[in-house]
């Protein structure tokens, strides 16, 4: 790996300059900002989907659709972005997306149709799928330049992000309508990503210092493309079961344990919860134990949780297994995707994303299904056999020749 912190003797900002004199530390903050915002846009729309269903007169089925806008955007955006950052650069990219996604959290609440809703969902959606992509790549180059795992970091602000997001809509959701509400969302956006933006701007991704071999596109094939790929089912196994709590959790506490309502909404906030302080401590963890540990150890811990939450038989146990389930999945996704990325560019970082986003489509349908033919708690058992699935990957794929490899 280069030296990227090494000071050279020509300009800043040139080839073969001072890669030192670059503030990566605010490069740093910038990114994890862009992680925020992420998360905070994305759950401001979430909890405001209940009136916008109402406003469109959309039934739950049409609603059902409309929101697969949302999915088909991002997926078909993700893998684009990866070449996008390749001849753009992931800072810029990483700054229109975020424009992009501003702009568009304020379209829904302007229809008045199911299929208009669709319709703008779509753009959304590409916004979503780029920002997801574009800092991911970002944070990869970065992360190199450092030498510090501090992947589970730019997470741990999504998740943060996400929780600020959900709380303050629930707050002013019964006083703003949402064309409102979604409006001041698009203008915190667009200041925010301003502000941070001229950061990015000005500022080339550290990889940009690498010699013109190591920038060149480098096209999946072969190995790389196979252990991108296991990099890329890692993070759809976690990623089905975030999908999985966050639609399913709930109801199997108030459903199948006769939790209070309130206890039972309270399941997948202990359960974010838990993954945000978990991404929080991410960093330490695998300077501790390594790449492969920490994906080894998460899947066991969040296998082992998600049973207990499955099967106990009272709430508060459930509860607990929410919690340890939380804390399993929060540093497997994150180090997924980055060690795509360091194998792979942007390329790497867009084939797990998109493996991973895909994990969270398929995760509430299929214990839907699996509800309807067994039972909801035999149907969430098998968010603990993915995670499982994910610790033994992480294991096979532990020789992988990448960087700060565990």
């Amino acid at each position: 790996m280069p030296l990227l912190n090494k000071p050279r003797t020509a300009a800043p900002g040139r080839p073969g300059g001072n890669t030192a004199a670059l503030p990566l530390s605010r490069l740093r903050t910038a990114l994890t900002v862009f992680f925020a915002l992420d998360g905070f846009l994305f759950a401001g729309w979430v909890v405001r989907i209940p009136a916008i269903k109402q406003q469109t007169g959309a039934s739950a089925s049409d609603l059902g659709l409309a929101l697969l806008g949302v999915s088909a955007g991002a997926v078909v955006t993700m893998t684009l972005t990866g070449r996008l950052c390749r001849r753009f650069g992931s800072h810029p990219v990483t700054v229109v997306s975020g424009v992009l996604m501003s702009l568009g959290i304020a379209l829904p609440p302007l229809t008045h149709s199911a299929l208009a809703l669709s319709l703008v969902l779509l753009v959304f959606g590409a916004a979503y799928g780029g920002i997801n992509v574009a800092m991911n790549s970002a944070a990869v180059d970065l992360v190199a330049a450092l030498r510090r795992p501090v992947m589970p970091s730019f997470h741990a602000a999504f998740s943060l992000g996400g929780m600020v997001g959900a709380g303050l809509g629930g707050l002013v959701a019964g006083g703003l309508s949402p064309t409102v509400h979604l409006l001041a969302l698009t203008a915190v956006g667009l200041l925010v990503s301003a502000v941070a933006g001229r950061v990015l701007l000005r500022h080339p991704a550290p990889a940009a210092e690498r010699t013109a071999k190591d920038r060149a596109p480098r096209r999946l094939k072969g190995r790389t493309r196979r252990t991108v790929v296991l990099f890329g089912v890692i993070a759809l196994c976690t990623a089905y079961g975030e999908g999985a709590m966050a639609d399913w959790g709930a109801l199997h506490l108030e459903a199948d344990l006769h939790a209070h309502p309130g206890i039972a909404a309270a399941g997948y906030s202990l359960f974010a919860l838990a993954m945000t302080v978990g991404r929080l401590s991410g960093t330490a963890l695998l300077e501790r134990l390594g790449q492969t540990r920490t994906l080894a150890a998460g899947g066991a811990t969040a296998a082992a949780g998600m049973l207990l939450g499955a099967l106990a038989p009272t709430a508060w146990l459930a509860l607990l297994g929410f919690a340890v389930t939380g804390l399993g999945l929060s540093n497997i996704f994150p180090v997924a995707v980055a060690r795509a990325g360091a194998l792979a560019g942007p390329a790497g970082v867009a084939a797990a994303s998109t493996l991973g986003y895909g994990g969270m489509l398929l995760g509430p349908p299929a214990i839907g299904f699996l509800a309807d033919w067994f039972s909801l708690p035999v149907a969430l058992t098998t968010v603990a056999a993915l995670a499982g699935g994910a610790a033994l990957i992480g294991y096979t794929a532990r020789k992988a020749n990448v960087p700060n490899g565990g």
